[in-house]
């Protein structure tokens, strides 16, 4: 397995004020991690945020272009723009035991869904990656992350992989789980399931990167020390979950590792890279490459 690479940049020495477009998408668990930049409680003389919202396979597909300084992309996307950015140590989105559920209408066992017709959230999602580890042979029909359960109760598909809120309520609204990704993942391999992580240009000035890696370290601390605050501004992305599940939600996706990903999460994404590449699911080997 390769090892990953973490660069520790030096601290900015000029004084200019540098605008950065900050792509994220808009779901409570980002929210919450954003909530002291976008509410200017953490602040910088030196770089100035410019938050843009948009759903998480448009910011992997503009990821490509290399349309933004700072911007959340999956985990599997990062082989494909891993010439243009770079992985941030604070910000990532990790399963750990728990992640992105397959869920049907009627009891499934896992081993059916070999040969399914399976709604998935998109191709370069870290979820659909995942799944296509768990069983590489199954039809997949892409559709928005929104609109997969309605997919799946009009029988348009067998299954369909569930991510963000949806996780959460999917149960109420009668839908199996065949299988939650991962728990399989962490049983199968011990290790934690990376599924969301935040890039930043290699073009911009190593004390560039260095202050928005500042930033979004101390705007996690910032909302995890103001629990309240923090969840009340997320609750107006939470997609009308009531205050509990948004706030389980959130505790789920912004913890420890989203401070910063420590060892584990860089050993956790680069297994999972090797293994997409190694099966034929990803095209390009790449080794990771976090910058803190």
């Amino acid at each position: 397995m390769a090892s990953a690479i973490v660069v520790v940049c030096s601290p900015m020495a000029s004084t200019s004020v540098r605008e950065i477009v900050c792509a994220h998408s808009p779901d409570s668990d980002d929210a919450y991690m954003f909530y002291g930049l976008a509410t200017k409680k953490i602040r910088s003389r030196l770089v100035n945020f410019r938050h843009v919202l948009e759903d998480i396979e448009t910011l992997n597909r503009k990821a490509l272009e290399g349309a933004y300084e700072l911007t959340a992309i999956s985990y599997h996307a990062y082989p494909y723009v891993a010439d243009k950015y770079v992985l941030m140590a604070s910000g990532s989105s990790i399963g750990d035991g728990y992640g992105p559920i397959l869920a049907s209408v009627k009891p499934m066992a896992p081993e059916e869904i070999k040969g399914k017709k399976i709604a998935i959230p998109g191709r370069m999602t870290s979820a659909y990656l995942t799944l296509k580890l768990f069983e590489p042979d199954f039809e997949e029909v892409v559709i928005p992350f929104d609109k997969i359960l309605d997919a799946v109760a009009e029988h348009s598909v067998d299954a369909g992989l569930i991510i963000h809120e949806g996780q959460l309520t999917y149960g109420k609204s009668g839908f199996h789980n065949v299988i939650d990704l991962g728990r399989w993942w962490k049983s199968e391999y011990d290790l934690p399931l990376p599924l969301g992580a935040n890039v930043l240009l290699r073009s911009l000035p190593d004390e560039a990167k260095s202050e928005c890696c500042r930033l979004m370290r101390e705007s996690i601390q910032y909302a995890l020390e103001h629990g309240e605050e923090a969840l009340n501004y997320a609750m107006q992305f939470a997609r009308d979950l009531e205050p509990r599940l948004a706030e389980k939600f959130v505790g789920m996706y912004v913890n420890h590792f989203t401070v910063d990903c420590g060892d584990l999460v860089p050993i956790a994404a680069q297994k999972m890279l090797d293994m997409g590449y190694e099966a034929g699911l990803i095209t390009k080997k790449v080794t990771v490459e976090f910058v803190r």
